[in-house]
């Protein structure tokens, strides 16, 4: 079977990878799953100032990129509401930069994008192609960066995901085992319901969508069999933040980690008692078969992903 020779082929700088966002969360685990594919180009803030359009594109034309995977991203949910200028230049303005770049180039963007641009009622999960109608700054600009990465031309892969943590940064898997290990009780919404997703599985997956062919040290390209479009990205089962904590604190207990927090004293509340200056959505449950079906895999479970996340963050952090 021969390679399939799409748009998105570069003959630009042999495999050169660019990452921004590359010390978040999701960028850290990409540089890791990135590294043997080419030359990892991972911009500092100091190295580069991705609030700033003119410096970006200035990299973009000094290092030519054969791949771009934007992992940057205005996080701060809640912040986003009263900052709605910077979460607009780096969920909606930057994405639609890179993406102009990539449609120039020919060369493929990779975008990640969040269960947040979606309306959260109901409890079936959101397709892919779901009416989105997002209830927060943070999810409407993320809505905006995704539109504007689908207009741009570019051959380009959206993932969508849900509740991201990971074994290094600030999530909610931390914060659990830090509070559980100080407080006896504690009062966690339960009901918000779905799949809290590791930035490790979210990196694998994106490495598992390319391929490298050509000899590694002569032109050798790096491809995406996957068709452009967007795609759900999340472990397979649904849980709240109460499920998601008790799980943490039940591994957690099972590997030996002291913890004050008991199970009886870990109490379910409403997103009405509460509140936050973002809205958020309660059902993020995302169909997950058109990713499964493009790369002929089955997605692990939820548990099994903490798991490993747990024991990695234990063993190193």
């Amino acid at each position: 079977m021969t390679p399939n020779h799409s748009p998105n082929t570069t003959h630009h700088s042999p495999t050169t990878i660019l990452i921004t966002g590359g010390n978040g969360q999701v960028g850290f685990e990409l540089q890791r799953q990135f590294a043997p594919l080419g030359t990892i180009l991972a911009p500092t803030r100091q190295e580069l100032d991705l609030t700033d359009a003119s410096a970006v594109d200035a990299y973009l034309t000094q290092h030519q990129p054969a791949l771009i995977l934007n992992a940057a991203a205005y996080t701060a949910v809640d912040k986003a509401e009263s900052e709605p200028a910077q979460a607009q230049r780096l969920n909606a303005e930057l994405p639609a930069q890179l993406a102009a770049y990539a449609a120039k180039q020919g060369i493929t963007l990779v975008h990640y994008s969040s269960d947040y641009v979606y309306p959260g009622n109901g409890e079936t999960p959101w397709q892919e192609d779901s009416p989105t109608a997002p209830l927060s700054v943070y999810g409407q600009t993320k809505l905006e960066g995704d539109e504007a990465v689908a207009k741009s031309g570019a051959h380009y892969l959206i993932f969508r995901t849900s509740w991201v943590y990971a074994a290094r940064g600030n999530n909610f898997m931390k914060t659990m085992l830090r509070l559980g290990r100080k407080r006896e009780s504690l009062n966690i919404v339960n009901d918000q319901i779905g799949a809290p997703t590791p930035a490790r599985l979210i990196a694998q997956l994106t490495a598992m969508s390319f391929t490298t062919h050509g000899s590694p040290t002569h032109d050798s390209q790096i491809t995406t069999h996957l068709q452009k479009g967007i795609y759900h990205l999340a472990p397979r089962g649904e849980t709240s933040w109460h499920g998601f904590a008790s799980e943490i604190f039940q591994q957690a207990r099972e590997v030996g980690e002291a913890l004050a927090v008991t199970p009886e004293r870990t109490q379910g509340i409403t997103t009405a008692d509460y509140p936050t200056p973002a809205k958020r959505p309660l059902n993020s449950r995302l169909a997950l078969s058109k990713l499964e079906r493009a790369l002929g895999i089955t997605m692990p479970t939820w548990q099994s992903q903490l798991a490993l996340t747990l024991q990695e963050h234990l063993e190193h952090y």
